[in-house]
């Protein structure tokens, strides 16, 4: 399963019980936090997520609606008893900042934390369940979009056709593969027939805070889910572009040029109380939109 629960889906300032950026990713049957603004532990509290299965944090870039609240997370976990290792990944000088954190309030942490820093684009995450890749994006300072892709899994044995073509099971990891079955006369028993086709990979784009830009789709394209920053609406677009945002319509044509199957808006200006129009506009270029709405999860 793929799951996105919003924590948060405002900019800069908190307003009308909107909160800043956060989201936890299901993937895998582990969780992933992507971006931490302030109020998110609160917020985890609210909405039920298990802190202790998070191991790993992706923050985007040093915006502090971004990261404020990781400092005040990082000692949480710490208060918690938390003993296993906790990774967090940014670019920038993050680990000095947390650090210096750490230090002013005399804070020892009983586990272990590892603060990576993203210079350039690649995978930062692999394993035979998923893999994560970030992509910089446009933005005013260093700024990356995550991408998160689960491994494709081998395929499923369908026993009973095995047993009644008396397959050895000693084969069977070479079924999963795709290999046939040839038997010892040379006849050939196709893959297809004893064997069922795993599920698609399914995938998440995480696009960050960025200005309209078409050199991001090799990064994001034919995701299951994206999420794309919209934080004015389209008769603002000039600002947007002067302050290295996105408007609701770019946002829904960046989802049709990325093929991507659904698309996630977020990051709202807090200029705006009702967000209806933000719906309404990117719906207009891109049918399957929604807005990440905090509390909702949204299962691919």
């Amino acid at each position: 399963m793929l799951g996105v629960t919003i924590l948060g889906n405002n900019s800069a300032v908190p307003a009308y019980d909107r909160h800043p950026t956060s989201q936890i990713l299901s993937m895998q049957n582990e969780l992933f936090m992507i971006d931490c603004g302030e109020g998110a532990q609160i917020q985890m509290m609210r909405y039920k997520i298990r802190r202790s299965k998070i191991s790993n944090i992706f923050i985007s870039h040093l915006h502090g609606d971004h990261y404020f609240g990781l400092i005040g997370l990082i000692t949480s976990f710490g208060l918690l008893g938390r003993t296993q290792d906790l990774t967090v990944y940014a670019p920038g000088n993050l680990e000095e900042i947390i650090q210096l954190q750490l230090k002013a309030g005399d804070v020892h942490l009983p586990y272990q934390l590892h603060i990576k820093e993203i210079k350039e684009n690649g995978t930062l995450l692999e394993n035979n369940k998923i893999k994560v890749t970030c992509f910089k994006t446009n933005h005013r300072i260093t700024c990356y979009g995550f991408r998160f892709d689960e491994v494709k899994k081998t395929r499923k044995i369908n026993a009973a056709q095995c047993l009644a073509a008396q397959i050895p099971s000693s084969f069977y990891t070479a079924l999963q593969y795709g290999a046939d079955y040839i038997r010892k006369d040379g006849s050939v028993i196709k893959n297809e027939t004893l064997t069922f086709m795993a599920p698609t990979p399914k995938s998440y784009a995480f696009c960050a805070d960025t200005k309209y830009d078409e050199s991001l789709l090799e990064h994001i394209n034919d995701v299951s889910l994206m999420y794309h920053e919209t934080t004015y609406l389209d008769n603002f677009q000039d600002r947007a572009g002067d302050r290295y945002h996105s408007t609701s319509k770019q946002a829904a044509k960046m989802a049709i040029l990325a093929n991507t199957k659904r698309l996630l808006i977020g990051h709202f200006s807090s200029k705006y109380e009702n967000l209806d129009l933000f719906e309404r506009e990117a719906k207009s270029v891109f049918a399957h939109t929604d807005i990440a709405q905090e509390g909702v999860t949204f299962i691919v």
